[in-house]
């Protein structure tokens, strides 16, 4: 993953309805509002520590809903394949342009492009 907010922001967004409400208030306005402690502290009207402590239960328990689960990285790997397809596919329909000229393998191609286009939208 590239970073801890982005690594955060992934988590959140899969188990973020596992944390209590606050856990939820304060963990957002750290990661997605970019708020400092001190900033959450003010509008939450508890101390700096207060929040820290929040934020770093919530990051804890996300990361063991993660290592429980494992939703995040199966993510990641679907995206993964799915860009390794498409490019399979740009490969397929060049050679069919370049070589084979076969209508089927367009067909392939084109159902393979919607399947794709599907799991993208599924995600």
């Amino acid at each position: 993953m590239k970073g801890k907010p982005l690594e955060m922001s992934l988590l959140f967004d899969f188990y973020g309805e596992t944390l209590t409400e606050k856990q939820r208030e304060l963990f957002d306005l750290y990661y997605n509002e970019d708020l400092s402690l001190a900033e959450i502290a003010e509008h939450a009207g508890i101390t700096r520590q207060g929040v820290r402590d929040s934020i770093k239960r919530a990051e804890h328990a996300l990361g063991e809903m993660e290592s429980k689960l494992g939703l995040v990285a199966r993510y990641g790997d679907t995206e993964r394949c799915a860009g390794e397809l498409r490019e399979e596919v740009s490969r397929l329909r060049a050679l069919n342009t370049d070589t084979l000229h076969s209508p089927e393998a367009e067909a392939i191609a084109d159902r393979m492009t919607a399947l794709l286009d599907q799991l993208r939208q599924e995600a």
